[in-house]
């Protein structure tokens, strides 16, 4: 098993960051302290403005099979269980909150609050052997933390299935729900993630903060407020000088030289 300080891998590349869960021999599963480490990257991420982009991936044959069953079982007390769902429901938000879009890239297994996981992060790309489930109902732990993030990302009557169910999915069935955004070949998976990604960086990093921030704020508003918000950011937005940057570029036919402000 990894020690604490390696259960992230993360390497850096001209503005993107890829963080790697790196417990294979677990599946990934989502311990304290590989949650406490991800925590850390991820503050680390969202006060570094060299970063414009992240990739989150999973070390060997998985993404992520959810929260580690064996520690769970191991310290049985109330107290412990709710650190565990709160430190994950935290995390969860901090992917949302992140400054920089994430893209999840899949392959393997991606359940419980693996498949969380996924819904929660911007943007996902999976391989065609990726499998995604909810499974909990199956063991008689019903994924209901992992359902807040699943239900914000597929139809509701889908989420019930999955959730009521347990049983697997594929990607392409995990991509028509809106599950994942693509699914291609195993062997092209990291690239066709990395390509993403530096589409991503390519843009002013002032607005991938700004547009992210407001598509969380306005989805949980009903829709005049939602306009009302997304008008006010507009306003913002405008007054920004990556803005006039911007459309001073595309009118002048010319590449936009990014401030990041």
């Amino acid at each position: 098993m990894a020690e604490p300080n390696e259960l992230i891998l993360r390497s850096d590349s001209d503005g993107l960051a890829r963080l790697t869960l790196n417990r294979p021999n677990a599946r990934n599963a989502l311990s304290v302290a590989l949650m406490d480490r991800l925590k850390e990257c991820l503050n680390e991420i969202a006060g570094d403005r060299q970063i414009k982009a992240v990739i989150i991936a999973g070390a060997g044959s998985a993404f992520c099979s959810g929260h580690d069953l064996k520690e769970l079982r191991a310290h049985p007390s109330a107290d412990f269980h709710a650190k565990v769902f709160q430190d994950c429901a935290g995390l969860m938000m901090q992917l949302s909150a992140l400054p920089q879009p994430v893209i999840a890239e899949v392959h393997g297994i991606a359940t419980a609050a693996g498949c969380q996981l996924v819904a929660a992060c911007d943007l996902a790309i999976a391989a065609h052997d990726a499998r995604f489930a909810t499974p909990g109902v199956n063991i008689g732990l019903f994924c209901s933390t992992p359902m807040v993030a699943l239900t914000r990302a597929v139809p509701r009557k889908v989420a019930m299935e999955m959730l009521l169910l347990g049983e697997m999915i594929d990607a392409e069935t995990a991509q028509r729900i809106g599950l994942v955004n693509r699914v291609v070949d195993a062997d092209k998976l990291a690239a066709a993630t990395e390509e993403m990604a530096r589409k991503i960086t390519a843009k002013s990093p002032y607005v991938l903060k700004i547009g992210k921030e407001a598509f969380y704020q306005q989805i949980e508003l009903d829709l005049k407020e939602a306009y009302a918000h997304t008008a006010k950011t507009m306003v913002e937005n405008m007054q920004a000088i990556d803005a006039a940057e911007g459309i001073d570029a595309f009118l002048g036919k010319r590449s936009a030289n990014w401030r990041g402000c």
